[in-house]
């Protein structure tokens, strides 16, 4: 209700003043719209970065690769699994030779190991994806507080003494035009942010799943092949 009251407060005092833009609202106060265009930034890095990291880190197709490691460690060639887990410094890559370097020590062994890589790696998939709710609701108050300052400031502006009809239109149409964008950007920022949150940590719970999967099949790999015969 207090919006479509602003919205037609806006319409009214602008109708004999021209269109107000947002650079019009910039000029007039650009703390608040500035501070949310600096937390945009911060929310369009993060976003790039941590897409960036779980398609390019973790593009092995695991299934595959476990299969060539599995084919090697089944022909006693620990050593050459090994070196084909050196050929790069992907995750997967990096958990796998963490098993292989303990192929022949115990079962237990072999478990403290894989375990402490996987909690060494964990970490690096969930990275600054829990910081996008923090954006969403810091870019929310922001443009909150932008529309209470704006507000505050239009109405002790046209409450001033002499001042004419033109200008207090004006003066009211720009500073409803200044809260109006610090409310817009800023639940537009905290969509972005709740959206993107959704779909990286979705993905990072994929890509954990894969990395545990991937952890139990070497244990289970190397514990079967370490089997003392006649057990």
């Amino acid at each position: 209700m207090r919006l479509l009251l602003l919205l037609a407060a806006l319409q009214e005092a602008s109708g004999g003043s021209g269109e107000i833009g947002f650079m019009d609202a910039y000029k007039k106060s650009p703390y608040f719209l500035t501070a949310n265009m600096v937390v945009s930034v911060i929310v369009v890095t993060v976003i790039v970065e941590r897409l960036l990291y779980q398609l390019t880190k973790y593009r092995v197709n695991s299934k595959e690769f476990f299969s060539q490691v599995k084919k090697l460690v089944t022909a006693n060639n620990i050593d050459r699994a090994i070196k084909l887990c050196e050929a790069s410094d992907y995750p997967i890559l990096q958990l796998v030779k963490a098993g292989l370097t303990h192929a022949n020590k115990s079962p237990d062994e072999i478990d403290a190991a894989l375990s402490e890589r996987f909690a060494e790696l964990k970490p690096a998939i969930e990275k600054r994806i829990g910081s996008l709710w923090s954006l969403a609701n810091i870019a929310t108050l922001i443009g909150l507080l932008g529309t209470v300052s704006g507000l505050i400031a239009t109405f002790a502006s046209v409450s001033a003494q002499g001042l004419s009809q033109a200008d207090k239109q004006r003066l009211l149409s720009l500073g409803i035009a200044e809260a109006m964008y610090n409310t817009a950007i800023g639940l537009g920022i905290a969509v972005v942010c709740m959206i993107a949150h959704l779909f990286l940590s979705q993905r990072a719970k994929t890509l954990a799943h894969e990395l545990e999967s991937t952890m139990e099949k070497v244990f289970n790999l190397l514990a079967i092949t370490n089997k003392p015969s006649g057990y």
